[in-house]
């Protein structure tokens, strides 16, 4: 791909107008392959690495990242063999493909991302890099303060121990409660096995966040683009995530 001006790549991807994409560069807020950019510059989209406010973001108009509510039904995959309703229905039919990140199983609603950015995919699903997903889970039966302790501490499961990396009640009934619950990982059916190995069986589990990405008035079915906003937010936590990483190694010099 051509090279082209950065103010003018910068507006494509939403960063204002080119106007404000020149304010940005003239703030010393962007960055080309490690080196404060200046207005005027050019960029290579497809190879450069361009950063703003500290955050890698990438330009390439090829590149799709969206957010959707999945509803309850829908199996988070792009082809079922057994004929079930899977995920491409829910994504924009053009020449850009996405692909779902990370899953949520068919019982379960909510916030799912879908992009074609394999690396970023990656950062966002791999357990070590602890990116916060909350729920918004119904339970039958009435929480209480032992269960929210186990949560927190780790429930044993047949795949290893897991663990909330916090837990709530939001709302209390007799007899059912509404909780929410912050995980890191995404093990298959996590939250719903914690649940159930402490006594409080789901009824019903919405995912209302991703990191910094909320599922916000998202109707069932429906998709949209991330906005730059929450690409620089997710984007810093990914490269606060990898600083952490490589801390041991560091050290151990």
């Amino acid at each position: 791909m051509a090279d082209e001006r950065l103010q003018r790549a910068l507006a494509r991807a939403g960063f204002g107008s080119r106007r404000s994409a020149e304010d940005l560069i003239a703030a010393g807020q962007v960055t080309v392959n490690g080196k404060v950019a200046t207005v005027g510059d050019k960029v290579d989209v497809t190879t450069d690495t361009v950063t703003v406010r500290g955050a890698t973001v990438n330009l390439d108009p090829r590149v799709r990242y969206l957010a959707l509510h999945k509803p309850a039904g829908v199996v988070t995959t792009m082809h079922d063999p057994q004929g079930r309703a899977d995920i491409r229905s829910l994504l924009p039919v053009d020449d850009i493909r996405v692909f779902p990140v990370g899953r949520l199983d068919r019982d379960s609603e909510g916030l799912l991302l879908a992009m074609n950015d394999g690396d970023l995919a990656n950062a966002l699903t791999h357990p070590r890099y602890e990116i916060e997903k909350e729920y918004l889970v119904e339970v039958a039966g009435a929480p209480a303060g032992r269960h929210l302790s186990a949560l927190r501490a780790g429930v044993a499961l047949d795949d290893g121990p897991a663990r909330a990396r916090s837990a709530r009640v939001v709302d209390a009934r007799p007899d059912r409660a509404q909780m929410s619950i912050v995980m890191t990982e995404g093990r298959k059916r996590e939250v719903r096995r914690m649940l159930q190995a402490v006594g409080l069986p789901v009824t019903r589990l919405l995912r209302v966040r991703i990191g910094p990405v909320r599922l916000g008035g998202l109707s069932p079915g429906e998709h949209r683009e991330l906005t730059p906003d929450e690409l620089l937010a997710v984007g810093k936590l990914v490269a606060r995530a990898e600083r952490r990483l490589q801390r041991p190694a560091t050290d151990a010099l």
